[in-house]
């Protein structure tokens, strides 16, 4: 790996979990600690980042917390228009699993004013849990786990163990990159157990993500594309990517 795609690495994982130390990191990209503290400085020089005693943090993030506001906010328009699509995968009586995620807050919203009936919503997403929790016609059900600031959401191995024995309907999954090697993948290694686990969970997944995460990876990796049973993505699609999902027999989901 490139030194200029560690750092990209790096500030993606930032942003995902908020902070990271520098033996953590050493190990997980195989490099010394001295390169990790010169990819550090170099991220804070762009003032990207903030460094600390032995790791480093994201910029703003205890605002963002406040705030609740997601770090991730780009290709709001197409997240919109995925979620409008996905209620019409939606009935009034279903016990569904929302993933955090920005595409995936936008399925709440669109779930909050649609007049569905007898929901009942399972999340590891804070403000997912706080948008839908007024509603009288849903009922939300958080995991538990380690806080990630940056995406509001609960993470690790508490919060796969959450899913053991359950039997859901539906899966709305979300991702950060779509590799067409790698296949599902995930900035953070910690994200992982729980995407699983809401996957052996769930009767179908859906996987939420707008076109331009497709063809891009992220640091951890999931599994293949088989693991899910349809993508819903925006019409901004590649036609070379249709194909590789028709190869994986994923179904493709079109929000207009």
């Amino acid at each position: 790996m490139l030194p200029n795609q560690r750092r990209e690495k790096i500030l993606d994982l930032l942003k995902e979990d908020g902070s990271a130390k520098v033996v953590d990191l050493a190990k997980l990209f195989k490099v010394t600690e001295v390169t990790i503290r010169q990819d550090l400085e170099k991220l804070e020089a762009e003032d990207l980042i903030v460094k600390e005693h032995g790791g480093a943090y994201i910029k703003n993030v205890e605002d963002q917390v406040k705030s609740f506001s997601l770090v991730h906010q780009e290709n709001l328009d197409k997240k919109a228009a995925i979620g409008e699509k996905c209620l019409e995968f939606i009935e009034s009586g279903d016990t569904i699993i929302l993933d955090s995620g920005s595409t995936t807050t936008e399925i709440a919203k669109k779930i909050k004013s649609s007049g569905l009936k007898n929901l009942t919503v399972i999340t590891n997403a804070l403000n997912i849990a706080l948008m839908l929790g007024t509603a009288t016609d849903i009922e939300v059900i958080m995991t538990g786990g380690e806080f990630k600031p940056p995406t509001l959401s609960l993470t690790g191995q508490k919060a796969a163990d959450f899913f053991k024995g359950l039997n859901v309907q539906k899966l709305f999954l979300a991702t950060a990159g779509i590799s067409l090697k790698s296949g599902l993948t995930y900035p953070s290694i910690s994200d992982i157990v729980v995407k699983k686990a809401m996957i052996d969970a769930a009767e179908v997944a859906y996987l939420v993500a707008d076109s331009t995460k497709i063809g891009k990876s992220a640091l951890a990796s999931l599994g293949a594309l088989g693991l899910i049973d349809y993508i819903i993505t925006d019409a901004g699609i590649k036609e070379k990517h249709l194909s590789v999902f028709k190869e994986n027999e994923v179904e493709i989901i079109l929000a207009k």
